[in-house]
Order: structure tokens, then sequence, then C-alpha cells
């Protein structure tokens, strides 16, 4: 049996640039879907796969992050008067414990690789999760705890992956594909947003991972790749046939909230996702077909 996943890195230093100016003076993790920011579906999915330690990769201008998983006094005190008892107890299930969220920083935008690479000395020497907010998934049981499962089967490193259109294979890291049972396929090879022509499948990789610390290893030497930054696909892919190395195919709706589009989607599937929400959406649907 594999070793546990108690920690998840989160990179949560980007700019932004595709949501200016909203995302001028507010962290694009902030943004919110419905009335949730999206950090927050992150880290909730995050608990919900048993992760007890949770690490922020943070940049300049990221405060309003902290604030949110932190204690607000005098808002609190201020629903305490209302008597709004109901929405107290939902800001408290969202705090997490004392020292269970450890934020460090990554100084210059180097690419995801040496954003996860910034948490190394908090990591240790242990398996840990990587959850991109970008990628909001709705599913009865959370990706991440999914992913926590079947690595307990296989360990090794893990992706979640999704078959996408041929056209769409250069946005996404690609899978080279092995040994498949429908749910997990065996990773023989990554290709950093490869043309449609030239992608060895059309299964994806999204923003959930599951690493072995020996990852930190290939990391370290700051090797460039795509876009001249330091992937993280490109490190994962030199540990193939070093451990196991699987995809698993989650049961699960993804958004891709890094565009506009996916991130209006995203609000309209959560909110019709909610009995308090549902009937007054689906009232006015209609009207915008």
């Amino acid at each position: 049996m594999s070793r546990r996943v108690r920690t998840a890195v989160f990179p949560v230093a980007g700019l932004g640039t595709r949501f200016l100016p909203a995302t001028k003076s507010m962290p694009k993790e902030m943004l919110t879907v419905v009335d949730k920011p999206l950090i927050q579906y992150a880290v909730e999915e995050a608990r919900e796969a048993g992760i007890e330690r949770l690490i922020m990769v943070t940049g300049r201008g990221k405060s309003a992050l902290e604030d949110h998983f932190d204690e607000s006094f005098e808002l609190n005190a201020t629903l305490r008067e209302r008597g709004r008892d109901a929405a107290l107890a939902d800001l408290a299930k969202m705090i997490p414990g004392a020292g269970e969220v450890i934020y460090t920083r990554q100084q210059r935008p180097l690419g995801l690789g040496h954003a996860v690479w910034c948490a190394r000395e908090v990591v240790g020497d242990e398996p840990f999760a990587v959850l991109l907010a970008d990628d909001l998934i709705l599913a009865e049981r959370g990706c991440l705890a999914q992913m926590v499962d079947a690595h307990q089967k296989v360990g090794g490193n893990m992706l979640a992956v999704m078959e996408v259109a041929r056209e769409h294979t250069s946005r996404y890291g690609i899978v080279s594909p092995g040994a498949d049972d429908g749910q997990l396929v065996e990773v023989e090879g990554l290709v950093e947003k490869p043309k449609p022509e030239a992608a060895p499948s059309r299964l994806a990789v999204i923003g959930r991972y599951i690493l072995e610390p020996e990852i930190f290893d290939h990391l370290s030497l700051m090797e460039r790749g795509a876009g001249n930054e330091i992937q993280l696909t490109d490190a994962m892919a030199k540990m193939i046939g070093e451990m196991p190395f699987h995809g698993l195919r989650f049961a699960g709706r993804r958004f891709d909230c890094g565009d506009k589009a996916g991130f209006l989607e995203a609000n309209i599937a959560c909110a019709l996702a909610r009995p308090d929400m549902a009937p007054a959406v689906r009232e006015f649907l209609p009207q915008y077909r």
C-alpha cells in the first residue's frame, strides 16, 4: 500500500491577466463561482480527500487569500448581533485549523513547475497533491478523493485525465497511453501542448496531480520548456519508468475557469446544482437562447 497523501500544494501566484480588469486588485483565485471563491472549492475538495496540510504558493498582491481563510472578528461579531447563526456556522466550517495552512512565496513567475518547487521544503519527503484552482470539478465524490483512493492501490505519480477534442490538444499536457482498464491508464509519455497532428492521444492532463517527492530532484535543475518556463509536465515526464505512473479518468465534470466562457458555464452549472437557486435559474435561462 502506498504512503498516505497528507499534503496539498495550491499554486496561486498567477496574475490572472485573462480576467483583467477584474483581477487588477483581486487574486484570480478569489473570483467567485456563485457565492464561493475558486480557491475555496479547491480547498474543500482537498479536505474531503483527507488532506491535513495546505500549502499556498502565493505572490505579491495575494493577501486576500490569506484573509479569506482567517477569522474576521468584526464580521463574526456583526453576524452574531444580527442572529445570523447559519452564516456564522458556514464561515466557521471553511476556516482551517491553526497551522493547517502554510504560505510561501514564488517571487518570479517562472512556470507551474517552479511554483511547485517553491513548496519543496514544506512538503518534505512524502507524496503530495497539487490542485489548480482554475479547474473546478463538480463531482459526487471529489476528484482528488477519487485519486487518493486509486493511489493507495497503485502508488507512484498520478494525474487526473480527460478526453479532449483533437483540435484542443495544443492547450494541454497530453498523455501517451499504455495499458488501460477504462479508468486507470498507464502513462508511457507526456507531451506539453502538442499540435493536433503530433498529439499521441486525446487524453489531456487537468489540474489535479499526486506526485512523489522525487519530482523536486528534476525541478531543481530549473530546465526551461514550453513558453520558456519551468514546466511541471517536463519534470513528470522524466519520472516515467522510475516508478508507477497513471492517469485517472475521474467521475465528474470539469470547468476551465481560467477561460471566461468556462467560468460563466461553471457559475450556471453550480447554480443549477443548488436547490435554493436552481428554480430561479431555470426560469430565466430560456430567454438567452
